[in-house]
């Protein structure tokens, strides 16, 4: 993969154009100094950022190992790095699994696992970091997990509550095929202090239910979202789904269960994301489809009522004709028009491979959903010598986002139109980053920049490597959307990763490039 990012940085940086910013786009890019990156290593993280400075998260992740080294370092609000520490994970003479840096409570941690081959366990441990990014020599044990296999048990994810205040410890436990599922949640507050845990089994093999995400709210309430498999068939039978949404519910410190089983009837629930909303209820939201899940006709959206244990306003919304044959060719469009017509589901328009990003709350009890189209396929070559060469194509392209009313219905959707397509590098320039602007959603993602030009045609230019421009999206509380080229002045010399970069403010985002070793922060502000 290095390789090709490598080949890739010669087409965008030698053809980025020589353009200064343009005039009349509702923000101003301001670039920081050139720094170098330590050999081998990547920005895989930004920790936390406000206005006054930030920090992220660098790793070694070449050799033997998973991570050779860790880093954390601190810039300040000029983008200027002001310290850089290495962090020392090894212990009594034995090396522990790095798993992650996260702020709570105000205060950096660091969190380190080390599997006990010999007791087969796994510890998860903390230390606090100083302001000068030193680990406390406290190593303080939080939890352990039987750990059979080093290789497939024994790992451990950590989650905040929306104000911080509460933090979830999740983890599956070791079971045998075709046994019941089993998992134990563990609920600190922002001192790392436990208030609650509780492991548990489901009535469900693990090849029968899937967790696909989990919440905690603000009072230590902790919700999970799986799916259902049908007799353990992950795959889609005589044209029906055979899964279904399930929510699970534990509440008043774990001592409370409650089980949710959500359904479309025949329709397919293809994505779906939930939020605990400011009044406790659980807001939900995604996509469904008439045909399968690789596609989506329309929205979905509902509610949860933890204390009365109700589903409310369940409402399903298809897309317009218009929105889901947006780029269509004249001859597309007419023969979706005619199915259309005829009521022929099977043929009838459907979006292809959107993925669900975001799923924001509104304060009047609305949400808004942005999604990407995102899809990887792969070629197989015979070389001169037999041998063959696989390559993997990563799309990101068109962006949509969706503003569903209070009752469940469709305000606007508006399509954002992208095409990011390029090959053996994960797609490590493309995606989106995204803020949010008062009444207003701003995107910022990598373009070519004949999307900009006046050709007469309505061809959508491939971000390729060549001719790349840092594009604007700005989305406003209509629906109406605006692009904007944010042109590169060439003496920046960098490529934005938009994966990394993030809203440090109410009018700030922090936006990220590289260019080799050779890297950049800038200041995107908006108007």
């Amino acid at each position: 993969m290095s390789r090709s990012i490598a080949v890739l940085w010669m087409f965008l940086l030698y053809a980025l154009p020589t353009w200064a910013q343009p005039s009349g786009i509702p923000a101003r890019i301001s670039w920081g100094e050139e720094l170098k990156e330590p050999a081998g290593t990547l920005i895989t993280k930004v920790i936390d950022a406000n206005t006054a400075g930030f920090h992220v998260l660098r790793q070694k992740t070449e050799g033997s190992l998973a991570y050779e080294a860790v880093y954390v370092e601190h810039y300040d609000s000029n983008m200027k790095l002001r310290r850089s520490e290495e962090l020392d994970l090894k212990y009594k003479g034995k090396r522990r699994d790095f798993e992650d840096v996260i702020k709570i409570g105000g205060q950096l941690y660091l969190f380190t696992s080390f599997n006990n081959q010999a007791q087969k366990k796994n510890y998860l441990f903390y230390q606090s970091l100083s302001p000068r990014l030193q680990p406390s020599k406290d190593l303080v044990k939080i939890a352990e997990i039987d750990a059979r296999n080093k290789e497939k048990e024994g790992a451990f994810h950590l989650l905040l509550s929306r104000d911080s205040s509460r933090v979830l410890l999740y983890n599956q436990l070791p079971n045998n095929k075709r046994e019941p599922e089993r998992f134990a949640l563990r609920v600190f507050d922002n001192q790392l202090r436990e208030l609650w845990s509780r492991d548990i089994t489901l009535p469900y093999t693990d090849q029968q239910f899937s967790v696909e995400d989990y919440r905690i709210d603000n009072d230590g309430n902790v919700y999970l979202m799986g799916v259902l498999y049908i007799d353990g068939v992950r795959e889609r039978r005589r044209g029906r789904p055979n899964y279904q949404y399930i929510v699970l519910a534990y509440t008043r410190d774990g001592g409370d269960a409650q089980e949710y089983r959500i359904t479309l009837g025949e329709k397919f629930i293809t994505d779906l994301a939930f939020r605990v909303a400011d009044d406790k209820r659980l807001v939900f939201a995604g996509f469904y489809s008439e045909k399968g899940t690789y596609s989506i006709k329309g929205t979905c959206f509902f509610r949860i009522d933890p204390q009365t244990k109700e589903i409310q306003n369940v409402n399903l919304k298809e897309f317009e004709f218009e929105f889901r044959t947006e780029f269509m060719t004249n001859g597309e469009m007419q023969r979706a028009a005619r199915a259309e017509a005829s009521g022929d589901v099977g043929r009838q328009p459907e979006l292809y491979r959107f993925s669900l990003d975001e799923l924001i709350l509104r304060s009047d009890g609305g949400a808004v959903l942005v999604a990407e189209q995102y899809y990887v396929y792969e070629r197989v070559y015979r070389m001169w010598d037999g041998t063959l060469r696989y390559d993997y194509f990563y799309n990101y392209n068109d962006i949509i986002v969706v503003n569903i009313r209070p009752d469940g219905s469709i305000e606007w959707a508006t399509r954002i139109p992208k095409r990011q397509e390029t090959y053996n590098d994960g797609g490590y320039f493309s995606s989106y980053a995204m803020s949010i602007v008062r009444d207003k959603l701003y995107f910022i993602f990598n373009d070519n920049s004949r999307n900009f030009e006046d050709d007469g045609n309505n061809r959508l230019y491939n971000f390729n490597g060549r001719n790349s421009v840092i594009a604007l999206a700005e989305l406003r509380k209509d629906g109406q959307l605006r692009l904007y080229p944010l042109a590169f002045n060439r003496d920046a010399g960098t490529i934005t990763r938009p994966k990394i970069c993030k809203q440090i403010g109410s009018r700030r985002m922090m936006v990220y490039g590289e260019r080799g070793r050779s890297y950049r922060f800038a200041n995107l502000e908006f108007e």
